[in-house]
């Protein structure tokens, strides 16, 4: 398979795709370059919210607003380490930069700055995230496991957790009932 970059993108678990991970997943690409991929899963939220979370790591919410956003299940990589997707990109100490507005960030300050003032506003956390190595995803894709579409800002901050799975396939035109767990090749 030709070499392709699926950072800021969008994977679309297939019917056939088993893996109780990654079943009726949706997995925002982080990453995507010849050492592998990263990505999180952004359609599974977990029985832990923000402020539970912030004190399970010794950190005072001042913003309750805040508070009630829900915490997903990232991926089976690092349960036990938090990652925080967020838009605008900001200063923060260990950040993945996915595009111009949109960042992965993997340090405590982010989660500081969220409790302290609220920002940055628009804020996916996980627990975990989901990775490939050299070539894993591309021979999935050749498998036919995943679809791929361009990720959305809108997709990520503006939808809840529910309707974000079915937007994704709106943006290709298609929708789960009309997917088939059998794979075909021509």
């Amino acid at each position: 398979m030709d070499s392709v970059n699926l950072t800021d993108h969008f994977l679309i678990a297939m019917p056939a795709l088993e893996d109780p991970y990654f079943a009726n997943a949706l997995v925002y690409i982080c990453e995507h370059n010849e050492n592998g991929a990263l990505g999180i899963i952004v359609n599974r939220p977990i029985d832990l919210d923000l402020v539970g979370l912030l004190e399970k790591i010794d950190i005072k919410l001042e913003r309750n607003a805040v508070g009630r956003l829900p915490v997903y299940f990232g991926g089976p990589v690092q349960l036990d380490r938090g990652f925080v997707l967020h838009r605008p990109l900001g200063g923060w100490q260990s950040t993945l930069t996915i595009n111009d507005e949109v960042g992965l960030t993997s340090s405590r300050d982010v989660l500081v700055a969220v409790a302290e003032t609220g920002q940055p506003a628009e804020i996916l956390v996980t627990l975990g995230y989901s990775g490939w190595g050299a070539g894993q995803l591309e021979n999935e894709l050749a498998q036919n496991s995943w679809l791929t579409v361009p990720a959305t800002a809108g997709i990520l901050f503006d939808l809840p957790p529910e309707e974000r799975l079915p937007a994704a396939m709106q943006n290709l035109g298609i929708s789960f009932s009309q997917l088939s767990d059998v794979a075909g090749h021509a």
